[in-house]
């Protein structure tokens, strides 16, 4: 018999930055699952919905631009409208910026501070207000190789990252006992459109994989496996945790 704490069934899923990517593995993930899945992005996630009801769950989009906390409330709410509740927030939108630290601009620092963490708080906030009353839930925060490492030319993101994995510390410790799971994913290099670059730069992607134990880039579907862990069942007592999904980089 299949062991059903890992069964998702009924229960209503909220991914932003879902149209690609490792938004859209986790999306799938959690459908497969049998999550029903709100999909959160700034362009048509078209694609990511038809893999997602290719599962047989229900797919419903909410367009949203994530450089601000303006649509934080609504997004909510309308999944609620759309679904009935809200059980699982995945948190993947993201931005990054790079630049030498000594010439690193103000706009570049606060347009990924503002994706990258103010939205995702208050994004939690509003997503934790809605779990608190209905019994409890599970958010999972995206994180970084970076909220452990300090990387270069990325100050803001590193910054950005960093908060990411205290405030899941922070928001694990007030929401636990209420219900309310609070984890993080901290992806390595995965193979997406935002890492193609790398991946064609010959030298680059040998370095990278001479650093990777397990050998391989990364499939967005290795992040949807621990999200469904983390949002399911099995996960009941895990909470404040950073889950490296790295091909073990940060053992190397």
């Amino acid at each position: 018999m299949p062991d059903s704490s890992f069964d998702l069934s009924g229960r209503v899923a909220l991914v932003t930055g879902a149209n690609t990517g490792i938004g859209q593995g986790i999306a799938v993930a959690l459908a497969k699952a049998g999550a029903d899945i709100v999909l959160t992005a700034r362009r048509d996630p078209s694609e990511t919905r038809e893999l997602v009801e290719a599962h047989g769950v229900r797919a419903h989009v909410v367009m949203a631009d994530l450089s601000s906390t303006d649509p934080c409330e609504r997004i909510v709410s309308e999944t609620v409208d759309a679904f009935g509740r809200l059980d699982i927030l995945v948190n993947n939108a993201g931005i990054i910026r790079r630049n030498d630290a000594l010439e690193f601009t103000e706009d570049d620092w606060d347009a990924v501070m503002d994706t990258n963490l103010k939205v995702l708080f208050f994004l939690c906030q509003s997503a934790g207000r809605q779990m608190a009353a209905n019994g409890g839930g599970s958010i999972i925060n995206i994180a970084s190789m970076l909220t452990f490492q300090g990387g270069i030319r990325v100050a803001s993101y590193t910054a950005s990252k960093s908060g990411v994995g205290g405030l899941t510390k922070l928001l694990a410790n007030e929401w636990a006992a209420k219900g309310i799971n609070v984890n993080a994913i901290a992806p390595g290099y995965i193979a997406t459109n935002n890492t193609a670059a790398l991946q064609a730069d010959e030298v680059r992607n040998r370095q990278i994989l001479e650093r990777i134990p397990a050998g391989r880039w990364g499939d967005p579907g290795d992040i949807g496996g621990a999200a469904v862990f983390l949002a399911s069942d099995a996960a009941k007592y895990v909470q404040g945790h950073i889950l490296a999904v790295d091909g073990g980089w940060l053992a190397r």
